[in-house]
């Protein structure tokens, strides 16, 4: 089996930093040992940090890649290399592209077929050139009358790993605040008011229609073929209650203090934005990822639209919320492979995948410097 060693490192393990040596055979970690080795060929970190590969598990990247300008579709090929590529740079080693089934409006990226995506994965992994480990999340957008139909291509393929309940109609949930779902739908559909006002008016009647149904068939499936189960944007207990019966593990986004604080209660896994923790507050108004992370309430963060925003929030926690290093590293590495059912990742341990980021600090601000996958470069 081919060897690598890397050492003088500062390796990020589960519960404490070792000044050391890794060891990889066969793609996987099988020695981690205190001080340095002058062995030949050993990979000198000059005191970088080597960290686990960050797993994320809901990105839309790649639908920015397809679709860069309102109206404007790229490639699917090319659209996917660049993501790719982009997410693997930013330290993410496993990544669940997310695509958005169903859309109310009959209109925009989540309104197509999007399963050339299969393929293309499928091809890129057989001829050797991707660099993350790509898997899929399907979000399922209750209210949508198509959302099924689209749902289909991807129901029994090997990369489904999770499937999201999601609802947006507006007023409830993500767009409580009304106001801001306007400056949304306006700002980034391009909307006029008044077609704003009337597809408030007529959202309750298709939610009435679609939503329960939905909800009711997506969560059959995803229990029926032991697919990972999350809820999107829950707000109220209420909510959080329905994802319990539903047999959801995640609550992705909660909205506010109470809904996340019921979420952790019940043993599920809260996961915020980590552009929240950047921005230092949420753009649709809800609460602050930063707070539930004070609050002990932040178990996984996810890069949602800025894939380097992952890394970067990880080191935030330990500036703002009082994290560990250890700490704030398993919230974008094992947490979120473990609630989506990868046990093998996620951690610097014997055993565990070679998902490996060397990292340098450049004032607050962590630079990646190299990345590996089960033992191959990529970056």
């Amino acid at each position: 089996m081919t060897e690598q060693l890397y050492t003088n490192a500062r390796l990020v393990l589960g519960h404490e930093v070792l000044h050391g040596t890794l060891r990889v055979q066969g793609g996987r970690i099988t020695d981690l040992s205190h001080g340095n080795t002058s062995a030949l060929g050993a990979t000198d970190l000059d005191g970088d940090w080597l960290l686990p590969g960050l797993v994320e598990v809901h990105t839309d990247n790649l639908e920015r890649h397809v679709m860069p300008r309102p109206k404007v579709s790229f490639p699917m090929q090319g659209a996917v290399q660049a993501h790719d590529a982009e997410i693997a740079s930013a330290g993410i080693t496993t990544v669940l592209d997310a695509i958005g089934v169903g859309d109310p409006y009959g209109e925009g990226f989540r309104s197509r077929d999007q399963s050339a995506l299969l393929e293309v994965l499928d091809r890129l992994e057989a001829a050797g050139v991707l660099r993350a480990d790509h898997h899929i999340h399907v979000r399922c957008e209750l209210p949508a009358p198509n959302a099924r139909e689209l749902f289909a291509p991807f129901a029994h393929h090997r990369r489904l790993r999770l499937i999201s309940l999601m609802d947006h109609t507006p007023g409830q949930r993500q767009w409580t605040q009304i106001e801001h779902a306007r400056v949304y739908y306006t700002g980034k559909k391009g909307w006029s008011d008044a077609r704003f006002d009337e597809e408030v008016r007529i959202a309750p009647q298709r939610q009435a229609e679609h939503a329960q149904p939905n909800r009711a068939w997506f969560a059959d499936f995803a229990r029926t073929h032991a697919v990972a189960l999350a809820t999107h944007d829950d707000t109220t207990v209420e909510h959080v209650d329905e994802a319990q019966a539903l047999g959801a593990g995640m609550s992705e986004f909660p909205t506010s203090l109470a809904a996340a604080r019921h979420a952790h209660a019940l043993g599920l896994c809260t996961v915020a934005g980590a552009p929240n923790v950047v921005r230092g507050g949420s753009h649709s108004g809800n609460v602050a990822a930063l707070d539930l992370a004070k609050a002990g309430l932040l178990d996984a963060l996810s890069s949602d639209y800025v894939p380097s925003s992952l890394l970067l929030a990880a080191w935030l926690l330990t500036r703002d919320a009082g994290f560990s290093l250890p700490e704030a590293l398993a919230v974008v590495a094992r947490r979120p492979a473990l609630a989506c059912g990868l046990a093998d990742r996620g951690e610097l341990a014997i055993g565990q995948r070679a998902d490996l980021v060397r990292v340098r600090a450049v004032g607050d601000v962590p630079v990646v410097r190299e990345v590996v996958v089960a033992g191959r470069r990529v970056v």
